[in-house]
């Protein structure tokens, strides 16, 4: 980092606690910083009084370190800080304004932002990593399109250098780069070109050259490569579709688990318990796996996570501790993010007998990837959407989407079925995009604000039906399919097949077995229907779903008769999301059939759900369930429908009133 006035005077402050707080306030500009967010950054361990306070004397050092300049620079008042507009020039606004036309300042990319600035405090370090990702991110944007703009091989080599120091793991450079030699005629500087990328991809990624960088290799050795186009940084061949659900998604690595207090015999238990656990992650389609193997190295040295972010580009790590205590065994787990300055984003023990350790690996990898997965989700989501909207990939859009869809706020929903329409159709051949467009489709009928809602249907069933033929290895795509066909079609049997399919392809996907559930219900077959919904419980205790899965426990205890049980469910399910129709009508139905018992104080309540009902959906009516009722027994539909009218509601919409 430097700092210099326009008479090439050094103002740049000597504290690290400074510096970084002119760094954020002049990447920031023109906006203001909030004292509050920059003291949370920059002291994020001290109490807020306390980390205000040294806010204060850092601004006063920032202030006497920048006199020199003889102008105003800052812009403070009680709340903020900014920069006044005009005073300053920065090198990364000077990369982000690059274009294909203007792409001189690329060559300001020389090395990582804020080099010798990691960390100052690991709220800084996560929004240095994120400053850092998203400048690499469009510098690499503008020299891919530059890259793909050049025709010659003369134009070709320089561009595809100056995307590879800005990217050393870009294959799509690199065949760039080799292809351009070869067309030159330069075939030893070729090979050597696809020397360099195995060596980057093994150095960065732990990995090796895909097929599409070895046919080229091929062909060069063979010269048959003939005058190809660098333009795209492949051969003439068209290159082979890449497989769905690789597109994106977040790097995740497990370290073999340490052992405290463990016998000889138990000595394979950390590095078995972690290829467990890859294994049972990698039947999750959207994540890349680091081989635990591969990873082992840095559990015998010195665990540096640092180290392995920068070796193998991990955003996920997992680790932990396995314990005897006695006869069991404590095992300890935690998520670290490292990406976000190594932060514990998620964590877990379990205590377990020591009797048959193979058992206990399958359990504990279960309800581990059980509960990353939609803790990843989450934090992927958020980071999505610190991007530009303009920039986002279709991965973005989706990642931007999922939590848009579980808030259900009519407003900010539509925004979420907007950026999955944008996403498939930037990727028209993505089974993730289609599948949570299908999910999105479905809760807009489910809650009663779809325009056409026969359209709308039908528009689900094409995209769960478009998802699965895409990947029809996604357990996600498989579950939304099955739901899709049960929930909305109210083809059970079908919806069945494919819940099974899923299951098979991921058994440790809570949503696989929670929606299976549901279609069970719809089957009449209650008992296994239950135990489908335990085993999701058990799976994902906290899953941010749980306001949508846990309904099946109203509906259960609704079909078995235990009216008071599913009371009781539905005063806990509906509060996770009140804003979520369905849980309101088994719950309603549960209510009326107690108030018919005499109960006290049920009469209340009733009346609080049904208005909370009938606020979501105005014209809900005991006709609506009816028609759309995705019951097989004939008797489950009659009590059912008996609770409601024993609620008060109205037989057909036009008579709602409340």
């Amino acid at each position: 980092m430097e700092a210099w006035t326009v008479n090439s005077d050094s103002v740049l402050p000597t504290g690290r606690k400074t510096r970084a707080l002119l760094a954020v306030v002049a990447m920031s500009a023109p906006r203001p910083v909030l004292r509050a967010r920059l003291a949370e950054m920059l002291w994020s361990r001290r109490p807020e009084d306390l980390a205000r306070a040294s806010l204060r004397q850092e601004i006063h050092r920032l202030q006497e370190a920048l006199a020199p300049v003889g102008l105003p620079i800052l812009s403070i008042s009680r709340d903020q800080i900014g920069i006044l507009p005009g005073t300053v020039w920065t090198d990364v606004e000077e990369v982000q304004r690059a274009t294909t036309a203007h792409p001189a300042s690329l060559a300001l990319m020389d090395g990582d932002l804020l080099e010798g600035l990691d960390g100052v405090d690991p709220g800084f370090d996560g929004w240095l990593v994120t400053e850092r990702e998203r400048l690499r991110d469009r510098a690499r944007d503008v020299a891919e399109a530059l890259l793909r703009a050049q025709v010659e091989p003369e134009q070709a080599i320089p561009v595809a250098n100056q995307l590879l120091g800005i990217d050393r793991s870009h294959e799509g450079a690199w065949r760039a780069l080799m292809a351009a030699h070869a067309a030159r005629g330069e075939r030893g500087m070729a090979i050597q070109a696809f020397e360099r990328c195995r060596a980057a991809l093994a150095d960065l990624l732990d990995a090796t050259p895909s097929a599409e960088t070895n046919k080229l290799l091929g062909e060069i050795r063979a010269g048959r490569l003939g005058q190809p186009s660098v333009s795209s940084g492949t051969t003439p061949t068209p290159p082979e579709p890449r497989p769905a659900g690789q597109r994106g998604g977040a790097r995740v690595g497990v370290l073999p688990l340490q052992l405290v207090g463990t016998s000889a015999a138990e000595a394979h238990l950390g590095q078995g318990l972690a290829e467990e656990i890859t294994a049972a992650l990698a039947r999750f389609r959207w994540m890349f796996l680091v081989s635990s193997t591969s990873l082992a190295r840095y559990a015998e040295q010195s665990r540096d996570e640092t180290a392995i972010r920068r070796t193998f580009g991990i955003d996920f790590l997992l680790d932990g501790t396995v314990q005897r205590v006695g006869d069991r065994l404590r095992i300890t787990t935690r998520l670290l993010h490292l990406r976000g300055g190594n932060q514990v984003v998620w964590a877990r023990r379990f205590d377990r007998e020591a009797a048959d350790l193979l058992s206990l690996q399958d359990e504990i990898a279960a309800e581990v990837v059980a509960q990353i997965d939609p803790e990843i989700l989450l934090i992927e989501g958020r980071r999505a959407s610190q991007r530009p909207a303009q920039d986002a990939t279709a991965y973005d859009l989706v990642l931007r989407a999922i939590p848009l869809i579980s808030r259900l706020e009519r407003e900010a929903f539509l925004q979420g079925g907007e950026f999955l329409a944008r996403a498939t159709r930037l990727e028209p051949d993505n089974a993730a995009a289609h599948a949570w467009r299908a999910y999105w489709q479905m809760f807009q009928v489910g809650q009663g604000w779809a325009d056409d809602a026969a359209a709308a249907m039908h528009d689900a069933g094409l995209s769960a039906e478009r998802a699965v033929r895409l990947d029809g290895q996604d357990a996600r795509a498989l579950s939304i399919a099955g739901h899709v066909r049960a929930f909305l079609h109210r083809r059970v049997a079908e919806a069945m097949t494919l819940h099974e399919r899923a299951l098979s392809a991921n058994p440790n996907m809570a949503m696989a077995w929670a929606l299976s559930a549901f279609a069970l219900l719809y089957l009449g077959e209650v008992a296994e229907a239950e135990r489908r919904l335990a085993r999701y419980k058990q799976l994902s205790p906290l899953d941010p779903h749980a306001f949508f899965y846990d309904g099946g426990f109203i509906l259960a205890a609704l079909l078995k008769g235990d009216f008071a049980g599913a009371v009781a469910a539905g005063r806990g399910v509906s509060e996770m999301n009140p804003s979520f129709s369905a849980v309101c009508k088994p719950y309603l139905a549960a209510l009326g059939h107690l108030g018919a018992t005499g109960e006290q104080g049920v009469k209340e309540e009733t009346a609080r759900v049904r208005a909370r009902l009938l606020a979501i959906e105005p014209g809900f009516s005991i006709r609506r369930f009816m028609d759309t009722a995705p019951f097989s027994r004939a008797e489950h539909v009659t009590l059912y429908a008996q609770g409601l009218r024993l609620a008060e509601l109205a037989e057909d919409g036009e008579e709602l009133v409340d």
